[in-house]
C-alpha cells in the first residue's frame, strides 16, 4: 500500500470514529471477508496440513504437511491447525479440544463431503447407474404428520444423500422412470445410484460423509473433554450429508433422533450448555448440506461474517445455549428441497437458549423458509439492525419470554415480525415493507401437546401478554392487501383470556399505497364480540374503541418512491416527512443503547434515525 493510500485510509478511519453507531442495518460487509491469516500467536503447537499431505508426516513445518485427519487426532487445547488451499474430501473428524482451524495466509481450503463417481453404466431411456457404498438413508422425525404432508412431500426426500453434477445439486426421485437431467434415484437395498444425465466429461459427486467436524464431549483420540469450543476461521464446508459442523452437548444424536432434546423439559440453565463453551466461527462458509449447516450447542458461541446457504431444514441451529452472538452473517436459501410440515428456518434458536443476540445480519431469499426463529423456552432475545427479505416469517418468536426487536428492516415477508404464545416482546423502530407484524396466541399448552413438554418452557396461556409495539413504520406497497398489524387470538380463548396482548402501542405510522390499500389497517382481538375479533379500516375507529392505544400514531398515503430515498436500490431512509405531531412514548435507554441512537434521534418512525441530511 503506497503512502498516499495509507494517508487516505487513516483519514477516513478518523472521520468514522466520530460517526455514531448506525441504527439501521449497516449495509455490510456481510458474510466472509477474504484476508490473510497469520498463525495464532501463542499457539502451543502448529500443525500444517494439505490435501496432498502425508499421513505419517509430523506436520510441524510448512514444507512437510500432514493430512487433516492426523492433525485433528493429535491437536490439544491451544493448538492450531493451518490448512493449505485446495479441496479436502474428508469428514467424520471428531475431537473434544479447544483447537483453532484456519487457512494458511490467503489460501482457500474447501472441505467437501462428497467423492467423485467415475464408473457408470448406461441403461435405456437416458439413465445411468453406479454402485455406491456410502449411503445415508433416513426418515422423517416422529412428529412429522404423514397424513397431512405425505401427499406433498415424498418420503425419499428425507434421505440425507446428495448428488451433484458439475456443481448442480440434483433433486431426489422415487424411481428410475421419474428421472430427468436434474434428478437422481437411489436403490438403497442394492446400493446403486441412478442419474438422468450423461456423466461423460462431467464432474459427478455423491455424498460420502455426513459431517465434516464433530466437536464431541465424549472421550476421543485418547483425550477427555476440556469443555472449550473450537475457533474456526476462513474455511468452506460444502456437500455434506446431514450437517457440516456439529458441536455436541452431553450426548450424541443420530439422523433419526430428535437433535434438540437436550435439555428435556423446563431446566435450570446452569445444567446445560457447558460441554463446549466459547466456540467461534469467523469468515466461514457452509453450503449444500442435506439437513443443516450446523448444530451448535454451548454457551458463549460467536458466529460472525459467515455465509450459510442452500440448506434444507435449517441453516444454523442453536440449541440450549446462552450468551450467543450472530453478527454480520448471510443466511439464505434454506429449505431448498421444499420439505413441508418440517418447520424450516434459516436460523433456529431453540430449547431454552438465553440471551441470544442477532445483530446486523442479512437474511434473504428464503421463500420456503422462515428467517430467524426463536422457539421453545428462549429468554431475553435481542434482534437488532438486521435486514430480512423474502422470507415466510422474518423474525419469529414462539413459546418464549422476553425479546427486544429494534432497528430492523423487513421487506416482502409474509410476516415480518411474528410473535406466538410468548410474552414481553418489545418491538421498537422497525421498518416493515409489504410485511405484516403479527402478535398471536392460542390454547396450546403443556397438556397433551403434539410436542410434549415444549409449551411448558414458555408462558402459560393466560400470561401471553406484555408486548410493546412503538415507533414502527408499516408500509403497504402496490398490490399489498393484508392488514399491516395483527393482534390475533384463537376463538377457543374467547371469554377466557380477555386482556390485550400488548401493553404499549403508540407512535407507529401506517403508510397506505396510492390505491388506498390495504383496505383494513389493523386486525384486533380480544373483543367481546361473538368471535372475539375484528378489523379496522381507519385508525380513528380503533382509537375510539381503545383510546389508550395509538394515541400519537398516524396514517399516511404515499408511494414508495416518494416516501423513501431509493426503493430501487433498497435505500429505505425516509425522505418524506412523516414525523409525529406529538411525541410518543420515549425510547427506553436499554433499546436506545442497543441501537446506538442519541435521545433526539427517535423522532421519526422506523429503523432509520432522525439525523441531519436524511430528511430534506
Amino acid at each position: 500500500m503506497n503512502r498516499r493510500l495509507q494517508f487516505v485510509c487513516a483519514f477516513m478511519a478518523l472521520l468514522l470514529v466520530g460517526v455514531p453507531a448506525q441504527a439501521q442495518p449497516s449495509g455490510g460487509p456481510y458474510g466472509p471477508i477474504q484476508q490473510s491469516y497469520s498463525a495464532p500467536a501463542g499457539a502451543a503447537h502448529v500443525y500444517y496440513v494439505a490435501p496432498n499431505g502425508k499421513a505419517d508426516a509430523a506436520g510441524t513445518t510448512l514444507e512437510q504437511p500432514t493430512i487433516l485427519e492426523t492433525a485433528v487426532s493429535k491437536a490439544v487445547t491451544g493448538d492450531a491447525i493451518i490448512l493449505r488451499g485446495g479441496t479436502y474430501r474428508t469428514g467424520g473428524l471428531r475431537f473434544n479440544q479447544g483447537i483453532t482451524l484456519q487457512p494458511y495466509a490467503d489460501e482457500h481450503p474447501v472441505l467437501k463431503g462428497t467423492r467423485v463417481a467415475t464408473e457408470w453404466r448406461a441403461l435405456r431411456n437416458n439413465v445411468w447407474r453406479t454402485s455406491w457404498k456410502t449411503l445415508f438413508p433416513a426418515a422423517p422425525l416422529g412428529w412429522w404428520q404423514r397424513d397431512r404432508e405425505g401427499m406433498r412431500t415424498p418420503l425419499h426426500r428425507f434421505n440425507n444423500d446428495m448428488v451433484f453434477v458439475d456443481g448442480e445439486m440434483l433433486k431426489s426421485a422415487g424411481w428410475e422412470g421419474e428421472l430427468d437431467a436434474h434428478s437422481y434415484y437411489i436403490d438403497y437395498e442394492k446400493g446403486q445410484v441412478y442419474i438422468g444425465v450423461d456423466p461423460t466429461n462431467r464432474l459427478v459427486e455423491i455424498t460420502a460423509f455426513d459431517g465434516a467436524l464433530i466437536r464431541t464431549a465424549a472421550p476421543v483420540n485418547g483425550k477427555t473433554n476440556d469443555h472449550k469450543g473450537p475457533v474456526i476461521r476462513g474455511i468452506t464446508f460444502t456437500q455434506y450429508a446431514r450437517r457440516g459442523i456439529e458441536i455436541e452437548g452431553k450426548r450424541s444424536f443420530g439422523p433419526n433422533e430428535e437433535p434438540t432434546d437436550e435439555p428435556v423439559g423446563p431446566s435450570d440453565p446452569a445444567t446445560y450448555g457447558k460441554e463446549a463453551t466459547g466456540a467461534t466461527l469467523e469468515n466461514v462458509t457452509i453450503s449444500f448440506c442435506s439437513r443443516v449447516a450446523g448444530f451448535f450447542r454451548g454457551d458463549g458461541l460467536t458466529i460472525r461474517n459467515s455465509l450459510f446457504s442452500d440448506t434444507s431444514t435449517e441453516g444454523v441451529y442453536v440449541i440450549g445455549s446462552a450468551d450467543v452472538l450472530l453478527e454480520k452473517n448471510i443466511f439464505r436459501r434454506n429449505n431448498v428441497e421444499g420439505l413441508t410440515g418440517y418447520y424450516p428456518a434459516a436460523v433456529k434458536i431453540f430449547n431454552q437458549s438465553h440471551r441470544v443476540t442477532c445483530r446486523d445480519n442479512l437474511v434473504m431469499d428464503n421463500p420456503n423458509s422462515n428467517g430467524i426463529w426463536y422457539d421453545v423456552g428462549n429468554v431475553d432475545g435481542v434482534f437488532v439492525n438486521n435486514w430480512v427479505q423474502d422470507c415466510l416469517d422474518g423474525f419469529f418468536f414462539e413459546i418464549s419470554k422476553g425479546a427486544i426487536v429494534a432497528g430492523n428492516v423487513f421487506l416482502n415477508c409474509d410476516k415480518g415480525i411474528r410473535v406466538l404464545n410468548s410474552s414481553n416482546v418489545r418491538a421498537w423502530h422497525n421498518t416493515l415493507i409489504n410485511s405484516v407484524a403479527s402478535f398471536e396466541r392460542n390454547e396450546r399448552s403443556a397438556t397433551a401437546d403434539h410436542f410434549a413438554w415444549h409449551p411448558a418452557t414458555g408462558p402459560d396461556v393466560d400470561k401471553r401478554e406484555g408486548h410493546v409495539f412503538c415507533g414502527n413504520l408499516l408500509v403497504a406497497g402496490p398490490r399489498f392487501s393484508k392488514p399491516l398489524l395483527r393482534f390475533e387470538q384463537s376463538r377457543g380463548l374467547v371469554g377466557k383470556v380477555t386482556k390485550p396482548q400488548v401493553t404499549q402501542l403508540d407512535g407507529n405510522v401506517y403508510v397506505r399505497n396510492e390505491a388506498g390499500g390495504p383496505e383494513a389497517l389493523l386486525f384486533w382481538s380480544p373483543l367481546e364480540a361473538a368471535d372475539g375479533m375484528t378489523q379496522f379500516k381507519a385508525l380513528e375507529e380503533f382509537q375510539k374503541l381503545f383510546p389508550h392505544f395509538e394515541v400519537n400514531s398516524r396514517v399516511v398515503t404515499s408511494r414508495l418512491g416518494t416516501l423513501f430515498k431509493s426503493p430501487e436500490l433498497s435505500r429505505y431512509e425516509l425522505v418524506q416527512d412523516v414525523a409525529l405531531t406529538e411525541p410518543a412514548t420515549s425510547l427506553p435507554d436499554e433499546v436506545r443503547q442497543l441501537l446506538g441512537w442519541q435521545k433526539q434521534e427517535a423522532t421519526v418512525p422506523g429503523a432509520y434515525p432522525s439525523r441531519p441530511g436524511i430528511l430534506p
